[in-house]
């Protein structure tokens, strides 16, 4: 171990030998927050000299981390199970053990997704009244930016799963956008309120009924995703999911494109020429900005990077963990779902006729 952290910092557990690429990518991403943030400090997981080889280029970055040496990792191949029976003294189970310790205030790692929920819940332990944990993105938008849940933690829920996420989602939106009561919809093949299997029909009723963190907006289409109509879109771990991967899939897709559209000497000549308005177009299209997934619903912070991300993708992953941190997201979620669950027209659904 190095490094001596000063008080009064907002400390970060980072697991430096998850996803693709390691201490490369990951010790240059904390000195790009460390600039933006100068009050975080890191406790850095893997092997010593690998990260201190990288912490050599950055004198700054060094005073601000102690490393914590580790000889074992989870693989990204390694099956949930085998990783847990094998997980003692990797370098990301000890970054969230760090957290449950009180020695950081958020976990962030690249690996195993799997590997990572499983121990995340294993550690943390789900907060009092949580069924089951959520993944939280954030997904860009024409108006706004939204936040969608559940990403893929859960393939089938009920209806009370589903309030749980919206709350879940709510409290992040607060946080994330700054907003005292963020507009909630439930992803479902159409907006009427007879549209969609019966779990997502009864959450509606349900949202309509109580007093949660946000306002209920009703139910959105597929299409609906990337209008930035609503802030928090709720929908069951199968649709998240695959929505999820299919937004991913057209941006590739408007990529390739655009790519292909300047391939000849004219195209190039007037892409020089709007050289600042495609500037900004990639900009707004770069995936890396909104790198990051959280696991919402455990007693504990834990943001999962993209396995392939770079040090800028990773840097926006610390930085929504460095952001959750700061502003008590657990004692939020805590008594916000107090707050739901002792709603008479919550546990008694006929009370509201």
């Amino acid at each position: 171990m190095s490094g001596i952290l000063p008080e009064g910092k907002i400390v970060i557990a980072i697991d430096a030998m998850g996803g693709d690429h390691g201490p490369p990518e990951i010790i240059p991403a904390l000195s790009s927050v460390l600039a933006q943030r100068p009050d975080v400090a890191f406790r850095v997981f893997g092997h010593k000299d690998l990260i201190a080889q990288q912490l050599s280029k950055d004198p700054a970055l060094a005073r601000a981390v102690t490393i914590i040496h580790t000889e074992k990792t989870i693989g990204s191949e390694d099956k949930p199970s085998e990783a847990l029976r094998a997980s003692k003294g990797t370098s990301m189970r000890m970054a969230l053990e760090s957290v449950k310790e009180g020695e950081a205030s958020a976990a962030v790692s690249a690996g195993n997704t799997g590997a990572l929920m499983a121990l995340a819940r294993i550690v943390y332990k789900t907060l009092p009244g949580i069924h089951r944990p959520a993944i939280a993105s954030v997904m860009p938008g024409i108006k706004e930016e939204s936040i969608m849940l559940d990403l893929g933690a859960n393939v089938l829920v009920d209806a009370e799963t589903l309030v749980q996420f919206a709350v879940l989602g709510a409290v992040f939106a607060k946080k994330q956008k700054k907003i005292d009561k963020p507009r909630v919809g439930l992803l479902n093949i159409g907006s009427e309120d007879i549209k969609g299997p019966e779990h997502i029909r009864a959450a509606g009723e349900i949202l309509k009924r109580i007093e949660f963190p946000g306002t209920y907006h009703g139910f959105v289409e597929g299409d609906d995703i990337m209008k930035g109509e609503v802030d928090v879109i709720v929908a069951d771990g199968y649709a998240g999911n695959i929505a999820l991967k299919t937004a991913e899939g057209v941006g590739k897709l408007v990529k390739h494109y655009f790519t292909q559209s300047f391939n000849s000497p004219l195209a190039k000549l007037g892409g020089l020429i709007a050289y600042g308005s495609l500037r900004k177009f990639k900009h707004q299209m770069d995936p890396r900005l909104y790198n990051g997934g959280v696991f919402l619903g455990l007693n504990g912070l834990c943001i999962k990077s993209h396995g392939g991300a770079d040090s800028l993708a990773f840097s926006q992953a610390v930085m929504l963990a460095v952001r959750l941190a700061r502003h008590g997201y657990i004692q939020q979620v805590i008594e916000d779902i107090n707050h739901v669950a002792g709603q008479e027209t919550f546990l008694n659904p006929q009370a509201a006729g």
